[in-house]
């Protein structure tokens, strides 16, 4: 939030710390191999964890659309891809950016999600467009919102083929494929002509202990809530 504020955005709906509990939220982080420092970090949320998916913070009461799509969705498993940072010390080398991404379309297989949601600011749609995500024009104004700020334009996006991932662009595609297939490897990525070595950990621990169904299943009970209309009961008193 400080990287945000020092840029004057300083009220971030989705950008509160309830994630930090909320038993569908999985973190990627970018750490030094000593694990003394860390250096970026993305989430994947999924739809029916104790919170929202960040996009309908973000959006609903812009576009109240978005919850009846997330349910439509979520009832396949899905999930939103957000929180995605680095540090300024690993500016340039596409950590925050493009392998973080990667990482975060690799794993979605491991949760057995059918898509991904996102909400992206216009440098990084077409980042999202090469790894398969398009722009989800059934939301906003063709899918765009004015969010943070009204001068700040925000994309919905959504990934709809997480299995075959044909959208994507073929060296993404290919990448992704390898760290989907290869959770816990070593590769030298490069970026404009920079060389960084990678040691990929993506193979989510203690996933025996999380469940989809179980998840869309608080989903669906947690929409039909929401619809409910507000009754006030009451019982009058008797006359003295």
């Amino acid at each position: 939030m400080h990287v945000l504020t020092s840029f004057g955005i300083e009220k971030i709906t989705s950008s509160r710390n309830e994630w930090l509990s909320n038993p569908a939220a999985f973190v990627i982080i970018v750490e030094s191999l000593d694990k003394e420092k860390v250096y970026g970090g993305a989430r994947i949320h999924v739809a029916g964890g104790s919170q929202p998916l960040p996009l309908e913070d973000a959006t609903g009461l812009m576009d109240p659309r978005v919850h009846e799509l997330v349910y439509r969705e979520g009832l396949y498993g899905t999930g939103e891809g957000c929180g995605l940072w680095n540090s300024r010390e690993i500016a340039g080398y596409g950590i925050g950016s493009i392998f973080l991404s990667r990482a975060g379309v690799a794993i979605a297989q491991q949760l057995k999600l059918r898509s991904l949601f996102a909400l992206c600011a216009p440098y990084t749609v077409k980042l999202a467009e090469n790894i398969g995500y398009r722009i989800e024009k059934r939301l906003g104004n063709n899918g765009t919102f004015y969010y943070p700020k009204i001068d700040l334009l925000a994309t919905s996006m959504i990934y709809e083929d997480l299995d075959g991932l044909s959208t994507a662009a073929e060296e993404d595609r290919k990448s992704i494929l390898y760290l989907r297939n290869n959770l816990n490897t070593v590769r030298c990525e490069i970026l404009r002509k920079k060389e960084i070595v990678i040691h990929y950990e993506l193979e989510i621990p203690n996933l025996d202990r999380w469940s989809l169904p179980d998840t869309i299943n608080t989903m669906q009970q947690n929409y039909r809530q929401r619809r409910l209309p507000a009754i006030h009961l009451w019982t009058p008193c008797a006359a003295i």
